[in-house]
């Protein structure tokens, strides 16, 4: 039998469970000035709401467990990894501006649970009683959507997990040289396949979690809760595309190597470096993950919008050029 919680959606319970998380989290990293915990935090309190609602939903239909599940086995994962990472490099460079101020840190785990919360939304409203409770309108597991879910959170995980895995063992390698971009594996496909395979995990998410709806006939407001839920995979979307994700390496990875052909250091027969990055970029898509010999004959037009590959990714030597040695130079 299912708990009611708050309101029969689940939404205000989890908001709760998050945020009491997210601040707990918050005050130690603060205090004690560190990133171990960090990403941690994040990835596990997807595990916790999954399980939470599985529990508190009461019905163990086979939809509820396998979307629940997929849930907890991608926050096992990407914590898991995640946490790996930090603790052999020490530290997380992406906080090194903001770990000492008190708002701008905040405003991090904030994002956090913002972060959360949102991509929780589908398997938090299917195992919700608004959803579980209403035997009549649960479709025995196996639909089309059913199948199409499992089959695109299968293809994004196995992308991430890959990607996420290439790209450790290409950092941590002395023997790989690294004047040239890892095009090893789904990365010689795409610039960022770690991203795109996030994004199919939670599109996979929310079409599986919504044949209650789509095959069923629940309420009104049950419907809409379920089709609202497309805010997980859109949010993902917003926030990796613009946030979070691209942002903070397009254009800083091609700045380093622009630095390697023309920074203060560089030698001579360094150009190259920088002319090598360039014809990497005409080859390779910068997320949805397409064979270079394809990508490369594409108009330009084409890769700089349907592909995404927008100006805000582009460094520009001409006009970034002389501001990144510049910026070295000072450093």
């Amino acid at each position: 039998m299912a708990i009611h919680a708050l309101d029969p959606f689940y939404l205000s319970l989890t908001l709760l469970v998050t945020a009491g998380y997210q601040l707990s989290g918050f005050a130690i990293a603060y205090t004690c000035q560190f990133d171990k915990i960090t990403d941690l935090t994040g990835g596990s309190n997807f595990f916790i709401l999954a399980l939470l609602t599985l529990l508190a939903g009461g019905t163990f239909h086979t939809r509820n467990l396998v979307a629940s599940i997929l849930v907890m086995v991608w926050a096992v994962r990407i914590a898991g990894f995640l946490f790996f990472r930090v603790l052999k490099t020490g530290h997380d460079g992406r906080f090194d501006e903001i770990r000492r101020h008190f708002f701008k840190f905040f405003g991090f785990w904030i994002g956090q649970i913002l972060w959360v919360w949102i991509g929780s939304l589908p398997v938090v409203i299917l195992n919700s009683p608004a959803i579980s409770e209403h035997d009549e309108s649960n479709p025995a597991f196996g639909t089309a959507r059913d199948v199409a879910g499992v089959v695109l959170w299968a293809l994004g995980f196995f992308t991430e997990a890959s990607a996420d895995m290439l790209k450790y063992r290409y950092k941590s390698s002395k023997a790989t040289s690294k004047d040239k971009p890892i095009t090893v594996g789904v990365w010689g496909w795409s610039r960022h396949p770690q991203y795109f395979g996030e994004m199919m995990c939670w599109w996979g998410i929310w079409i599986l979690c919504l044949s209650p709806t789509a095959n069923g006939s629940l309420p009104s407001a049950s419907r809409s809760a379920q089709y609202g839920a497309v805010a997980s995979p859109i949010f993902t979307v917003i926030l990796l595309m613009f946030g979070s994700g691209m942002p903070t390496s397009a254009k800083p990875q091609a700045k380093k190597f622009y630095l390697k052909s023309y920074g203060p250091t560089a030698r001579p027969e360094d150009a190259v470096i920088w002319e090598q990055y360039k014809r990497y970029l005409r080859r390779t898509s910068i997320l949805i993950p397409l064979p270079p010999a394809i990508y490369e004959r594409l108009p330009p037009f084409v890769k700089k919008t349907v592909l995404l590959d927008f100006p805000m990714f582009q460094f520009d030597e001409r006009k970034d050029g002389p501001l990144a040695i510049e910026e070295a130079e000072e450093d």
